[in-house]
Formats: C-alpha cells, structure tokens, sequence
C-alpha cells in the first residue's frame, strides 16, 4: 500500500506513476474520498465540542425550560453525529478497498513499456550446453522413461497435475535440499518451515489480496487460504511488529509447496511439468532498513543465480519494465533458465524489491534506537528457487542421447554412487 499522504500531497505526480504502469486506477476518486473523510472527522470533532459545551452549560444551568431546550439540542446533536459516523463508515470502506488496489509506485530506473515486450535481458550467464544430437524435451524423456506419469496425475486430481517417479522423484527432492543446504551455509540465510495454509490478513498483507482473490485456493470452512508462495507466511512472522534494527536484515529461507489456480487460455503450456496448480519452491525473504533495500537486492539476485551456477545452468537475468511488474514490486529482476528440448527461457526466480509497501499493508515496522520514531521497513523476496521449471532445466541440460540424465556434480552427495538418472 502507499502512502495516502503522497496522494494528499503529490496528487498528480501519483497519477503519472501509475500511467507508467499501464492499468487503470482511480487516484482523483481516493483523493476526493480523502478530502470527504476528513471533512466530514472535523465536523463530528466540532460538533462532540459543541456537545461538550452544551452539557456543562446544562450542569450549571437552574433554568428547567433552558435546560429541556438545551437537552433537545443535544440529542439532535447525538442525532447528527450518529449519522455522521455512518457515513465515515461507508467512506473509510470505500477508501480502504480502493488503496489496497493501488499497485506499487515504481523506481525511477524501471524502463517504462506496456507490456513484456520492453523487458531486457541485461546479462547472460553459463554456457548453452552443446550436444551431438536433437536434445528432446523433458516431457518426452520422463514419459520414455516411465519417469513422470501425467495420465495417473489427471485421474486422481484433474489437468496441470502429474506424478513425478523413481529418479525424478529424487532428484526434486535432492535440488530442495541442496537449495535450502546453499542459502544455510553459504548464504546465511535462517531456516523457517511455515505452514501451507494462511490467514486473510497475511494474504491481504503481502499483497495478493484483494486483487488476485480468482487465482487462490480457499478452504472456505475455516477461512484459510492455501499459500501461492512462501513470501506470504514467512513475511507475516512479523506482521504487526516493531523491530529493532540491531535485527535487520531479516533473511529467511523456506521451502513450501505453492498452490494457484493459473488460469491460462486454452492449449497454452499444456505439455510437460512447466506450469502446474501445485508445485514445489524454495523462497528467500528479507527484511530490511529502506536505504539498504538495493543492496540487498543485489545480494538476493546473487543468492538466487548462486544455485544456477553450482549446478552449472545456462541463464540470463531480465529487468523487468513497468507494464509487467507485479502489483506490489518497486523493482523487479526475473531470473530465466534455458532448456533446451522445449528451446525456451524459462523463468525461475522473480526477485523484488517492495519497498515499504507490504510493510505498511502488515504493519512491519523498525525503529532505529529506543526513543526514536518507528519507519516501516523494506520487504524483499525471490525464489530460491521455483520448482519445477528448475527440473526441467536440470532433464533438459543433462540428458545424454540414450535418454539418461547425467547427475549434476552439485547434486552428487545426495544420489550416493548415482551417476546418471
């Protein structure tokens, strides 16, 4: 959430930020709603005065027909006042739904484009693997080689659901370890497993609601949310806190499954494991003082192609422009993997810089000795990174010509005497 301030404030230079995020919000509408609240709190604080004049006027007062009149006066007052409240009511729910849709401003060198198409690959890393034959695709390998079984995975729980087997099966659970065992000791990242399953507020915290409620799973029962990522119960551990800055940053690494609804147009990513309702990741989060956010976005950018690196895949870091940036990020940098069976880029780590704006939705504040005045700190997240696109980096890049998968050097003391897969 912003700062309803910079609106009162800075009206119009709000109103061309949000131009540069081609979508349509309604800054003079909160500005006017604002104005309206505010109005209308000053007339109730005048009249609760005129109120408290009244009563001590008809304390003192001997007079029984000026103190009925009085007395009248007052409840009309009462009357008013009643009325009043309801209608701040109304408009506090009004302005408050209308800023939990106000996306995030963003930095000043984000490259302004409407769409995907203005972002930039500005770094490649790791060499494309070479191969002395038609690499096929993982898709193809894991059915070949009775690895992935996508027909069981419809029948028990319907389309975008498999069943990964033997080797494969492994080797997710081999690339989960090996990433949270990185960010632990190397990374200093701090371990947390947190629940799969949320509250509202945490969800309305970071930022997914209201504006992406069709894209969630809901236990409609108990009210609980299943989580689309990590960042949500890891950065609500602090929700409604103060904490001093002897703690930040705050990094936390923790692996959950992740539940979305990705509903895509018919026949888009339908083959393979590349898109799915549940998938497994491996999230790093931190929370930090404002003016370190950047710094520590580098480092969580570094942390994240770290892992590509150690299991040598080839990829490419992409800044992310206006018209595609998430709804709560500053700034965004995508982390792309090559596979080259499917020949595609595929995106495995989106990291952000939020700034203070789940911060201030979650109330997560910092104070920076005991007297002085508590700020909202910086959140920040990337995936650390997102299972299974990683997969099928790891199929794809390692596959020899006879259908085996070579197991990454990295990965070698979780498989034993494996060699191949």
């Amino acid at each position: 959430m912003i700062d309803i301030k910079l609106i009162r404030e800075q009206r119009e230079y709000v109103k061309k930020e949000m131009e540069k995020l081609f979508v349509p919000v309604p800054i003079d509408e909160i500005f006017e709603l604002d104005e309206s609240k505010r109005k209308l709190i000053y007339d109730s604080e005048c009249l609760r005065n005129t109120r408290k004049i009244l009563s001590k006027e008809i304390a003192s007062e001997k007079d029984e027909e000026i103190i009925a009149a009085k007395k009248n006066e007052v409840k009309k007052i009462n009357d008013l006042i009643k009325l009043q409240e309801d209608e701040l009511s109304a408009f506090e729910e009004r302005l408050n739904l209308l800023m939990l849709n106000v996306p995030n401003l963003p930095a000043a060198e984000v490259p302004v484009c409407k769409d995907e198409n203005g972002n930039t690959a500005i770094a490649y890393f790791n060499e494309r693997k070479k191969f002395s034959f038609e690499p096929k695709t993982h898709y193809y390998i894991g059915q070949k080689r009775d690895l992935i079984d996508f027909e069981r995975g419809v029948k028990i729980s319907g389309t975008r659901f498999y069943i990964l087997k033997k080797g494969l099966a492994k080797l997710q659970r081999a690339l989960i370890n090996f990433m949270l065992d990185v960010h632990i000791n190397y990374h200093d990242y701090e371990e947390v497993y947190p629940p799969f399953m949320v509250n509202e507020e945490c969800l309305t915290g970071t930022g997914q609601l209201p504006k992406f409620s069709d894209n969630l799973y809901k236990d409609e029962d108990s009210g609980l949310w299943f989580v689309p990522t990590a960042e949500v119960p890891v950065t609500n551990m602090y929700r409604n806190e103060v904490l001093s800055i002897e703690k930040l940053p705050i990094k936390h690494v923790a692996y959950t499954a992740c539940f979305r609804k990705e509903q895509l147009s018919a026949g888009k990513d339908t083959k393979g494991i590349k898109r799915g309702h549940q998938f497994d990741k491996v999230e790093i989060v931190k929370i930090a003082t404002p003016e370190t956010a950047k710094e520590e976005l580098s480092g969580l950018i570094a942390d994240a192609q770290d892992i590509l690196n150690r299991l040598d895949i080839p990829h490419r870091l992409v800044q992310i422009c206006t018209g595609d940036l998430s709804f709560t990020a500053s700034e965004k940098y995508d982390i792309e993997v090559f596979a080259p069976g499917i020949n595609e880029w595929l995106e495995v780590s989106s990291c952000s810089n939020f700034g203070s704006f789940q911060a201030r939705r979650a109330n997560i504040k910092f104070k920076r000795d005991k007297n002085s005045k508590a700020e909202f700190v910086a959140t920040l997240n990337g995936s650390g990174l997102a299972l299974p696109r990683v997969m099928i980096a790891v199929i794809e890049n390692y596959q020899t010509e006879d259908g085996y998968i070579k197991i990454p050097d990295a990965l070698k003391t979780y498989f034993g005497h494996d060699e191949f897969i």
